[in-house]
């Protein structure tokens, strides 16, 4: 079977990995749940080993116990096309109890970090840096039209 995909993501989690993953695949267009594995014995005897695609690409998560907690340092980039889809991921990651952090970060109930962002933050930097670099350390849940509105500054 050929590669499509060289390098997964592997996510670990305390003991609820099934359940992160579910709130994931509910959340992202092109995703699915592709095999639960129970975990018969050990550390993590009772949790499961999840493999799933998110938006189609693979992932891997599994219960390995408390040893290893997220951090921000590893975090997940979503690029959305504009402000619906910037509010769905973001109140749908937070739900449940996920913690805001400044210029479109969130710690989801897990854990887990991402960065909701719009996909034109980019091209709005190079627009007008010093204006749109302000507007965003401003905010915690990016809003695209203040944004917008920054980088057409002159």
């Amino acid at each position: 079977m050929p590669i499509t995909q060289r390098i997964t993501p592997s996510l670990w989690f305390d003991n609820n990995a099934e359940e992160a993953v579910n709130l994931y695949v509910s959340l992202f267009p092109n995703s699915r749940i592709t095999s639960v594995v129970p975990i018969p014995s050990g550390p993590a005897e009772g949790g499961a080993i999840v493999d799933f695609e998110l938006d189609g690409m693979a992932f891997n998560a599994f219960d390995g116990g408390p040893m290893f907690p997220h951090t921000n340092a590893v975090s997940f980039t979503v690029s959305c096309e504009d402000q619906t889809e910037i509010d769905h991921y973001w109140y749908g990651l937070l739900e449940g109890g996920g913690v805001e952090e400044q210029c479109g970060w969130l710690r989801d109930r897990f854990g887990l970090s991402w960065q909701i962002q719009p996909a034109a933050l980019g091209e709005f930097i190079e627009a007008n840096p010093e204006a749109v670099m302000n507007a965003l350390f401003q905010m915690v849940k990016i809003d695209i039209e203040t944004l917008r509105r920054a980088a057409d500054r002159s």
